[in-house]
């Protein structure tokens, strides 16, 4: 067997379709269903069921694609133990974040870590938290920046810093003029909120639990929509199709002409933000350069913590 066979075992594991699975090994799909099944036949065990619409790994299957999973880490570590013996800062560093951090925090991040590390480019990787975690896991990212909580897996985490929610209301709204708002007011507005998948979805419906519901003759609540990013939600903010609660990097340093944003009153909801990678990684310098790439970005309104 080969790694190569691993990956795209690993692979199929995760996205439960082969033809995803060969998308994210760059490979077309008959090369990825041709190599499986070759190490099916060298293992004498079936790995996967295929069924209509999915792929469900077998109960052996997953046990393997686990020992699969940590081979990948090991073969990973010795091209780091590698690296570390040169320059660990030398080489490109695999980061990943999620949707709601990533437009905020990169074009000022990538800037300072051009500065600090010219040496060391980011290979960025924008995507869910739960995508991220099992990138991480397989190696195919070296870190991410990521809020908690995410799933436990043995993964190293450093805080970076605590981020404040802020409301986001249209220009003539009721509460526009407000200096703060509390949390229960919002039942009683529209509430605009991203879709299933986004961690900062699950956030804003620990601040308002009732939209939880989608029920259009719950208490106090009117009607709820979807958006596919922060940026879209905000538009539709102006247009006066409802309010948003949105992280604290997210509200533009100017003045909007359409969008009023409010602070929470007390208590603020908050996230933590963190830097999260395998326990396996060894160039703990690339991991401190890129922390001290964030330190150094102005992060208005948001509390650093450095422990």
């Amino acid at each position: 067997m080969t790694l190569t066979e691993l990956r795209y075992i690993v692979a199929v594991a995760r996205e439960k379709h082969f033809g995803r699975a060969a998308e994210a090994c760059f490979v077309s799909q008959p090369t990825l269903s041709v190599a499986i099944k070759k190490l099916e036949e060298e293992l004498d065990v079936k790995l996967f069921e295929r069924g209509a619409n999915e792929v469900s790994v077998t109960p052996l299957g997953e046990a393997i694609v686990r020992q699969a999973q940590s081979v990948i880490e090991q073969a990973a570590a010795i091209k780091d133990i590698a690296k570390r013996g040169k320059d660990p800062l030398d080489g490109p560093l695999k980061l990943g974040i999620i949707y709601t951090i990533g437009p905020y925090l990169l074009p000022e991040l990538v800037r300072h870590a051009i500065e600090m590390t010219p040496q060391m480019p980011l290979i960025l990787q924008e995507n869910f938290t739960a995508k991220l975690v099992d990138m991480l896991r397989t190696g195919e990212l070296d870190c991410a920046i990521m809020a908690e909580p995410f799933p436990d897996t043995g993964l190293a985490v450093a805080p970076l810093y605590d981020e404040p929610f802020v409301i986001a209301v249209p220009k003539h709204h009721a509460l526009a003029k407000r200096k703060q708002v509390a949390a229960e007011e919002l039942k009683r507005e529209t509430m605009l909120l991203l879709g299933t998948g986004h961690c900062f979805r699950d956030h804003v419906l620990e601040v308002c639990p009732e939209y939880a519901r989608f029920s259009s003759d719950a208490e106090g609540i009117r009607k709820s929509f979807e958006g596919s990013s922060l940026e879209t939600i905000k538009h539709m903010v102006a247009s006066g199709m409802g309010v948003t609660v949105v992280p604290q990097l997210s509200v533009p340093k100017e003045e909007q002409p359409l969008v009023r944003y409010i602070p929470f009153a007390a208590p603020v909801p908050t996230r933590r933000v963190v830097l999260a990678w395998r326990r396996t990684f060894t160039r703990y310098e690339a991991i401190a350069a890129l922390r001290n790439a964030v330190y150094a970005c102005t992060l208005d309104g948001v509390e650093r913590l450095t422990a």
